[in-house]
């Protein structure tokens, strides 16, 4: 199947191919050159590929990979276009409200997909590539991997579904990788239960020939039997779990914080300069984003942030937005020196905190209201 055979027609000019070989349909991600970051065409063709696929009995199960780069460290999906974010942040673009908008429904499509989605996260995987491969049937990572929501870095929160899956983590390990943003590698994917299964990734292009040319009984079979492969790398634990447990299971990041410069031991020193250097603001906008979402349904999650990254962009003036200057430092002027206001986690203000959580929609014309 070829991109003019979708209706409507593909749109984002080659950046997702779709492809179906036998009961498969293959989804690649063909932006190398940005490490296949979302753009909003890209999440529009995905939307509309699923869905033909989901009503297409001859689809008995999909998968997702990266495009390659020559002779470069391979990539899932780096996350959203935040250079796009940026730029039509202040323009006042009305597309980035659409971005966010589609990418949580796409994110909710594919954690309800009726057949089995097998998301290969071979290489860089973060946030927007966590939106599509934490909905997965099969998670698989390699020796490649390297996953991570690191949004605090920006100015932003673990968002695309973020606060349902970190706070599904084992223990606090949520709040740490929500906070930290620590990147990870596939067996420690897997350990913290945002993966299934680890490979080498030299299997890769096997397991593909092999679902292709062989009769499977039904969806289900796909499924099992891409767990059942050999080989399988063991899970490697993050350490160290019960200092993580204690430390981010304290009540504030202002706790999390006394506690960590308190420690003299390298992993709390470490962790306390990881945390100095992100958004005070947005620390506790994340503490606060998981700590409910525990509680949540994957929808309801989808739609408070969804208020949330409203709120990234619009409770400040857009040259005092967190998002904006954070995005600015990284990969506009790239001093990597972001001037967070406030600039310390002393001076935050609980209120400020507390606005996020605030819709600014009534329930019936939320953007995501739609949501199940």
């Amino acid at each position: 199947m070829h991109s003019d055979e979708f209706s409507p027609a593909l749109c984002s000019g080659g950046q997702v191919l779709a492809r179906r070989q036998g009961p498969l349909g293959l989804i690649t991600l063909h932006r190398a050159a940005a490490l296949n970051a979302l753009s909003l065409g890209m999440v529009r063709d995905l939307t509309t590929v699923l869905l033909q696929w989901r009503a297409d009995p001859a689809v008995q199960a999909v998968l997702v990979q990266g495009a390659g780069r020559e002779g470069k460290p391979p990539a899932f999906c780096a996350g959203g276009d935040i250079r796009f974010f940026h730029q039509a942040a202040l323009a006042g673009d009305p597309r980035l409200e659409d971005f966010f908008t589609e990418e949580y429904a796409l994110n909710h499509l594919i954690h309800h997909y009726p057949k089995p989605y097998i998301a290969l996260m071979d290489g860089v995987c973060m946030g927007g590539g966590m939106g599509i491969s934490q909905g997965a049937s099969v998670r698989v990572v390699t020796e490649r991997t390297k996953m991570a929501m690191p949004e605090t870095n920006i100015g932003l929160f673990p968002d695309v579904g973020g606060g349902y899956f970190l706070s599904r983590c084992p223990g606090k390990l949520g709040e740490y990788l929500g906070l930290t943003g620590l990147m990870l590698s596939g067996v420690q994917a897997v350990a913290a239960k945002l993966a299934d299964i680890a490979l080498p990734s030299s299997m890769l292009e096997p397991i593909w020939d092999k679902l292709i040319s062989s009769p499977f009984e039904n969806s289900e079979a796909v499924e099992r039997w891409v767990l059942a492969q050999p080989g399988r790398m063991a899970p490697e634990k993050l350490t160290p779990q019960p200092q993580i447990d204690m430390v981010f299971g304290l009540p504030t990041v202002q706790a999390m914080l006394d506690a960590l410069e308190a420690a003299s031991d390298d992993w709390s020193q470490h962790t306390a300069k990881t945390l100095r250097a992100r958004s005070p603001l947005m620390l506790n906008v994340v503490l606060e984003q998981i700590r409910r979402a525990r509680g949540m349904g994957l929808a309801d999650d989808l739609r408070m942030e969804r208020d949330m990254v409203h709120h990234c962009f619009h409770l400040r003036p857009v040259q005092d937005s967190e998002t904006v200057e954070g995005v600015r430092a990284l990969a506009v002027d790239k001093d990597h020196s972001p001037k967070w206001k406030p600039a310390r986690v002393e001076e935050v203000d609980a209120k400020e905190v507390a606005r996020f959580f605030v819709s600014p929609w009534p329930s019936d014309h939320h953007p995501l209201r739609h949501l199940a």
